[in-house]
């Protein structure tokens, strides 16, 4: 029989060599993923600014003086317009607008669904780019043009994350905000809204006195930008469907009406347009950011000179059917029965739409990254100069097309055009030609099918670059996952090679050659992109790739030993490896279904508590309990990817979840000291069976987890009466949470005794940042967590009896460089996979993390309440952690009770992880709904980013497991022989 040799035979500095090369593999994976991450704005998602586009100016009189722009943050279209319970209007002001005095219709917005993406789409006229998110979406300077920066002067007041965007850079503008103390989700926020009404109506109040701000607001192209967020923040806070939130909508009809109503008494001119729209919805959860309808759909009101009149609803009314706005809306979805609206002609637009129409309507050259299309059924104007107004909105998307031609065709030594708009100057004359001679209609249609060219050509340059890139990206991701194989065989298996990196010369001397040619054919590349003015990035991806491939290549001489080893293998051997490849692959492909369909996790743990129970009662030749607690443990943790992903709020089961924790580490206590004489529980139980010197602390913890049960109940209480969070609750809170992530390094070394204080340790701040069954849910994936453990040390046990004599004189050879660890084994291979199983449940047990929506705000308000994105950003984080700390910590028990090196599985780890992400990276999509786009940029995001902060919980988890100790016996076995 083959024995299984270790690679050399210098063990101090094959240990060396092999902490050395880990690092710098770590290293060489967290800066390839995080390269290759960004490669998919490069291909699909580059910024849609572009400079140097010049202005158009209009070739018509402006219909108003100047424009009122009202928008309420977080405004739901159906809470808006539909009645309420008792019949009446939400909105009686507004109601009053859409059925006498103006225009009505569906506002559709482009995930991402939140604030920024949301006022640049309304004032600037274009979608941002997601890699703006890297820039920042608060307060940043002004890089793109909008109407604000088109008027003669604007005049803002509202919240301080929004307003300083537009504002702050602006000469002629005149603004001001709150600070940010005032946005406290603990009280009602719809005084936000009045105090910018108070401000504005100051503002006309103190001109009368003043008569520099009178002249001022006496000129023509001005715009009033007044921005409401009781909304959003009510509907964080208490959810879309709460009386408050409701309220709130009443709160900025008033708004509405009395702003009317000063502009109107102020001016006495009948010059004004108002706009009243939202840039967001609001989830039923009380939560924004993805492209569900209730997120997409937002009201739009406009009304005043220049803005038709309202239009009976009529078979006629709607001609383009088969358009579909940009959250994949059809254009002729009927309106619902519950607005009362179906007898009134309504209007859907495209968020980005807005800005066009109001430049329109003040008579401004549309911003000159603006992509919306004017919406003609708003603006009452003659024909003549609706064409002139749909020319011009045209030629601002064609000069944008044509600077990015320009910018292309100069870098490009070979350009290929976009050949519909080759004559585009032709079918301009044209339709110059056609308004001359007063063919309005087809002058119309002409401009709109050029619009329409233009936005595609834009398109086309957007994306010019993605074969090559493509093609770039997917060899590198190979590369990187046959060099990361290549590793794990030479330096954790029993596999011949190349001890410890040492090479003879003749070796080195034709591995030097390699890395001489590589450099040369990469120098070449490189100098390619260099001529081509390509970004720096590109030169990043094409290095990284290059270089990972000649690495591949210098090892030819360990890929043919070990060609020759597998081909000398017998046949059995060989169908082992091909069914532990093919059931790899269909475990990771049912992984990347899992993201599109949660619920496959409940058929996963079904089967598979089924299989593992049946295996376990077949295997151990006694009465006992495991397999029974495997399968009960499995179906459990199955029934919660069946559960709505918006968790309902049920603070009476986190309490009582906070109980169960409490009993189940009691259990476990037990058996720590009770069941080490089991044969089946030596290795994993404290073999002292006297009481433990510190079975103070488990009381300690335990007393932690029933004090933050209490706390969420208290301070839930609380907030609901008086409407506030106490200072001395949130101390405590913190106090609590903190505390107890500390205590569990002070536990017992032994493996079932660390687990435990680990479980009941993060339990406190879990329990105080749920709200539903999630709390639950903790419970069930330590009891399940449990499972594994007990699973592994059964399996250990079984191979220790069934181990051959050969073998057991052999398991000196088994050593990897003379540590304590054994290489791996192809069996071993299912120890990374139950854990990118669990770990991904951990991300989808208690929601969809993919959405951005899923994060449930509400969460934090038992630490905070004041309006602070990244500390609650911090916390909801660290919230979706903590199952994930579990996880790793007990990974990494199971490679110490296996013996079996952990950095070798977390490299297998990252390789099933890179399978998956390559699945991604060919389903990111810039095609169909934004809520199918943004799902395909986080998954393959998440998957991407796992290398990161998989090595990061590693890291973090390592100070609690690296002291823990397995009372196996092989250990003894090895040093016996």
């Amino acid at each position: 029989m083959r024995s299984d040799g270790i690679l050399g035979n210098r063990e101090e500095r094959g240990r060396k060599w092999l902490r050395r090369r880990e690092r710098w593999l770590v290293v060489l994976g967290v800066v390839l993923h995080a390269v290759y991450m960004l490669s998919i704005f490069d291909i699909y998602f580059k910024t849609p600014i572009v400079h140097g586009v010049d202005p158009v100016t209009p070739r018509f009189a402006a219909p108003a003086k100047r424009l009122v722009l009202l928008v309420a943050d977080g405004l739901r279209a159906d809470k808006f317009f539909e009645l309420d319970a008792e019949g009446n209007n939400r909105a009686p002001f507004l109601r009053g607008i859409i059925e006498r005095q103006g225009r009505w219709g569906v506002s559709h917005a482009r995930p991402p669904t939140e604030s920024r993406p949301g006022h640049v789409s309304i004032i600037a006229g274009f979608y941002e780019d997601p890699s703006a998110v890297t820039k920042g979406w608060k307060a940043n300077p002004v890089e793109f043009d909008s109407v604000f920066n088109r008027s003669r002067h604007t005049i803002s007041f509202g919240s301080p994350d929004i307003v300083p965007i537009f504002c702050s850079a602006l000469e002629h503008s005149t603004w001001d905000t709150y600070p940010h103390e005032f946005e406290d989700f603990a009280t009602d926020a719809s005084f936000l809204d009045m105090w910018s009404l108070d401000k504005f109506q100051s503002l006309l109040n103190r001109s009368r006195e003043d008569p520099k701000l009178k002249e001022l607001l006496q000129q023509d192209k001005l715009v009033v930008f007044l921005h409401l967020l009781g909304c959003d923040s009510n509907g964080h806070a208490h959810k879309p469907y709460s009386s408050i939130y409701l309220n709130n909508v009443k709160v900025v009809d008033h708004v509405a009406e009395s702003v009317y109503n000063l502009v109107q008494d102020y001016f006495k001119d009948n010059r004004t347009a108002y706009i009243f729209t939202a840039d967001h919805g609001m989830s039923d959860k009380g939560s924004h950011g993805d492209g569900h309808p209730s997120n997409t759909d937002t009201p739009l009101v406009s009304w005043g000179a220049g803005v038709k009149y309202p239009k009976p609803i009529s078979s006629s009314n709607h001609s383009d059917c088969g358009f579909k706005f940009v959250d994949d809306h059809v254009h002729d979805a009927p309106t619902p029965v519950e607005w009362g609206l179906h007898e009134i002609e309504r209007v859907d637009v495209n968020q980005a739409d807005i800005a066009p129409l109001m430049s329109t309507l003040l008579g401004l050259p549309c911003p000159v990254n603006s992509v919306g299309s004017l919406p003609l059924d708003y603006i009452n104007m003659t024909k003549v100069d609706e064409v002139e107004a749909v020319l011009s909105n045209t030629k601002e998307i064609l000069n944008q097309f044509l600077r990015k031609s320009y910018i292309k065709q100069s870098n490009s030594l070979y350009f290929k055009p976009f050949k519909p708009l080759a004559h585009y100057s032709s079918i301009l004359d044209k339709i110059e030609g056609l308004i001359s001679a007063r063919d309005y209609e087809a002058a119309m249609d002409l401009s709109q099918n050029l619009r329409s060219l233009a936005l595609q050509g834009l398109h086309y340059f957007q994306t010019y670059d993605w074969l090559m890139l493509m093609s770039v990206i997917t060899l590198g991701y190979v590369g990187w996952m046959i060099y990361l194989v290549l590793h794990v065989l030479q330096s954790y298996t029993s596999l011949p090679g190349n001890s410890f990196g040492m090479e003879q010369a003749v070796q080195k001397n034709n591995r030097g050659k390699i890395y001489l040619y590589g450099s040369i054919l990469t120098g070449m590349l490189c100098l390619l992109l260099l001529l081509e003015q390509s970004p720096p990035l590109y030169h990043a991806y094409m290095v990284m790739t290059s270089f990972l491939w000649v690495q591949i290549i210098s090892e030819y001489q360990f890929i043919k030993t070990l060609w020759k080893q597998v081909s000398r293998r017998r046949m059995k051997y060989i169908i082992k490896l091909v069914a532990t490849i093919a059931i790899s692959v269909c475990i990771l492909e049912f992984l990347v279904n899992s993201f599109m369909e949660r619920k496959l996790y409940t058929w996963c743990f079904l089967i598979v508590g089924a299989i593992a129970s049946f295996y376990l009662f077949k295997s151990i030749p006694w009465r006992s309990g495991i397999p029974i607690y495997v399968c009960i443990t499995c179906w459990f943790l199955s029934l919660f990817t069946l559960m709505p992903a918006e968790i309902p709020d049920n603070n009476e089961l986190v309490v009582c979840s906070g109980i169960i924790i409490i009993i189940i580490g009691i259990i476990a206590r037990w058996l720590d000291f009770h069941a080490g004489i089991r044969k089946y529980w030596q290795s994993i139980c404290n073999c002292k069976l006297e009481s433990s010197k510190l079975s103070s602390l488990f009381y300690l913890q335990a007393l932690l987890v029933g004090l933050s049960s209490f706390m969420v109940y208290l301070t839930t209480l609380h907030r609901a009466e008086k409407q506030e969070l106490l200072t001395s609750h949130q101390l405590i809170n913190w106090f609590v949470s903190g505390f107890s992530i500390v205590l569990p390094l002070f536990s017992e070394n032994s493996l079932l005794s660390r687990l435990t204080s680990m479980f009941l340790g993060f339990a406190p701040p879990f329990l105080l940042l749920s709200i539903g069954y999630e709390a639950i849910f903790y419970a069930a994936l330590g009891l399940v967590l449990m499972a594994w453990i007990l699973f592994e040390n059964t399996l250990l046990n079984l191979n220790i009896v069934n181990k051959s004599s050969d073998s057991t004189k052999s398991v000196t050879n088994l050593l990897i460089h003379g540590s304590d660890y054994r290489s791996l084994q192809l069996s071993d291979a299912r120890i990374p996979l139950v854990f990118m199983v669990l770990f991904n449940v951990a991300f989808f047990g208690t929601g969809n993390f993919a959405s951005i929506a899923s994060f449930e705000i509400s969460s934090v308000y038992r630490f905070i309440t004041i309006f602070s994105p990244f500390l609650m950003a911090a916390l909801l984080i660290f919230k979706l952690f903590i199952p994930f700390m579990l996880v790793i910590c007990v990974f990494s028990a199971i490679t110490k009770l296996n013996q079996v090196p952990r950095m070798g599985c977390y490299f297998l780890v990252i390789l099933f992880s890179d399978l998956m992400t390559i699945h991604f990276f060919f389903l990111v999509r810039n095609k169909g709904s934004w809520m199918e786009i943004g799902n395909s940029i986080s998954h393959f995001g998440i998957v991407s980013a796992q290398v990161v902060f998989v090595l990061l919980l590693f890291a973090l988890t390592n100070t609690y497991t690296k002291d823990i100790q397995c009372n196996s016996t092989e250990p003894s076995t090895r040093k016996a022989n």
